[in-house]
């Protein structure tokens, strides 16, 4: 807010106090240049809120007075009192406040490709250029490394990557080779020495004028670089050097901050991953597939498939409450135990989950599970199978698609003794069954009855053409269960879906 009335009186909100760790008078004695003050005729101001209204603005915020046309003429008349004053701190607020919505815009963003394209895009709009790239380049050598651009299509940044490193200013940056301050290259095609594959790119590409930063944090080191590029020759002033500096100081931070979270969720997926199959057996008379997406903290959910004595097959999935490393350790102690007990009275699938339950409650006694086995006679297309707390599996066929009917039963864990009866499916020649964990239906974000109902009208709706490839079917209802990106990884659940077709 701004009131300038005949006496000089100044209410500024502190905008960035925040943001960039300094309040409204760090940030105008930033602004400030040494030198006496103006002397002015009006009465002296008093201060508001620590601020003197007599100490002066940078150059760039007073307008150059043009001279005269005739040394006889005469001087303009003076302006009212406080009017330059008033001019520069309106500048000031105006500043500070676009920093603000810049700055609260990038801290609204929670993935690392999102906050690098808002980064270029704010720093386009600060620098007045049209087109930039970042170069995402962690000094500790341990990734992510990536580069995005901003009006630059992947071929164009394959074009810039085709230049020398050294002749590239950010490149100097990610080098060590200096502009901790920026670099700015006001008219490349006027450079001598130019490297000559630069010029050629530069035409190709039609920018003449370049200025790149560090984004780096005290803490954390080199995270990267960025750079603008200008149609023309050209270069930020003053003032646009100023507000880029104070935005990519805070930028570097919040980048940082998601690089660690990146970090540990790409770990948490690896960890997931390699607790898991590597690959699903094969054995005559079926077709398996599975699909794994794991959350952002990494879950517990699991699937298995192993082969059994009498060409048997023993299939599972399962889930673990809780989330992130304990959760996930402890998914691959249950999985394992799972497999010996599997080996040796798979053909009993409540014996199964009978001693994994026991073993559940004897070695970790604060934690549940629910799990599904099912022992698989390929040869007869018979599956039979005990849920514990578990969904129920879906039979997907040419003439029918329905639940299997399974009796309730309690998750892992919670019980003093746990057992269920068994049920058997019959599957037809061509007939896929589908397990899956809870985590597809939760994803939905509708009740369950509604989430069930999704799933069923999903597999349901498969073509006819894909009804032939188990991958197929689940990649269609994966789709179609959850759409618009539910299905990716990193989403709030994780999902585990296993395919079984019979032959």
């Amino acid at each position: 807010m701004l009131d300038i009335p005949s006496r000089v009186r100044v209410h500024v909100e502190t905008l960035l106090a925040a943001q960039n760790d300094m309040g409204v008078c760090d940030a105008f004695e930033q602004y400030a240049p040494a030198g006496k003050p103006d002397a002015m005729n009006a009465p002296h101001p008093p201060k508001v809120a620590g601020i003197d209204p007599t100490v002066p603005s940078p150059a760039h915020t007073v307008a150059p007075v043009a001279p005269t046309s005739s040394p006889t003429a005469p001087p303009p008349p003076p302006g009212p009192p406080g009017a330059v004053l008033q001019d520069r701190l309106a500048g000031w607020v105006s500043d500070l406040t676009t920093l603000h919505e810049l700055t609260e815009r990038l801290a609204r963003t929670t993935g690392l490709d999102e906050a690098l394209q808002e980064l270029l895009r704010a720093g386009a709009a600060l620098v007045g250029a049209r087109r930039g790239l970042v170069v995402l380049e962690p000094g500790d050598g341990f990734g992510p490394d990536t580069t995005i651009g901003l009006g630059l299509a992947r071929a164009d940044l394959g074009h810039i990557e085709t230049v020398p490193r050294s002749a590239l200013s950010y490149g100097r940056i990610l080098d060590g080779l200096g502009g901790e301050d920026g670099i700015a290259e006001p008219d490349l095609f006027a450079e001598e020495g130019l490297d000559p594959r630069h010029r050629q790119v530069a035409a190709h590409l039609g920018y003449a004028a370049s200025y790149a930063l560090p984004l780096s944090t005290e803490t954390a080191g080199r995270l990267g670089a960025a750079v603008w590029l200008y149609d023309e020759p050209a270069e930020p002033g003053e003032r646009q050097r100023h507000l880029i500096g104070l935005y990519a100081r805070y930028a570097a931070e919040h980048l940082a901050r998601l690089l660690e979270l990146e970090r540990t969720r790409a770990s948490m997926a690896t960890m997931a991953d390699e607790l898991l199959p590597a690959r699903l057996p094969r054995v005559a008379g079926v077709q398996l597939t599975a699909r794994h997406r794991t959350g952002p903290r990494g879950g517990g959910d699991w699937y298995d498939a192993l082969p059994l004595p009498d060409a048997a097959l023993g299939l599972a999935v399962g889930s673990v409450t809780g989330s992130g490393p304990s959760a996930v350790a402890a998914m691959g102690r249950l999985r394992a135990s799972l497999r010996a007990y599997a080996v040796m009275e798979g053909e009993d699938p409540v014996a199964v989950l009978s001693d994994l339950e026991l073993l559940l409650r004897l070695t970790e006694p604060a934690r549940s599970a629910t799990a599904l086995f099912a022992y698989c006679e390929p040869a007869a297309r018979k599956i039979t199978l005990a849920g514990a707390g578990h969904s129920p599996p879906l039979l997907v066929g040419e003439r029918r698609t329905e639940f299997v009917e399974t009796s309730v039963s309690a998750p892992l864990g919670m019980l003093a003794c746990w057992e269920a009866p068994s049920v058997e499916i019959l599957a037809d020649r061509g007939e896929t069954v589908l397990l899956y964990t809870d985590g597809l239906l939760h994803r939905t974000g509708e009740t369950t009855d509604r989430a069930f109902a999704r799933l069923h009208a999903a597999a349901a709706a498969v073509p006819r053409a894909l009804r032939r490839d188990p991958g197929a079917i689940a990649d269609h209802v994966l789709r179609s269960v959850l759409p618009d990106g539910l299905d990716a990884a990193g989403g709030a659940e994780d999902v585990v879906l296993l395919a079984v077709r019979f032959e």
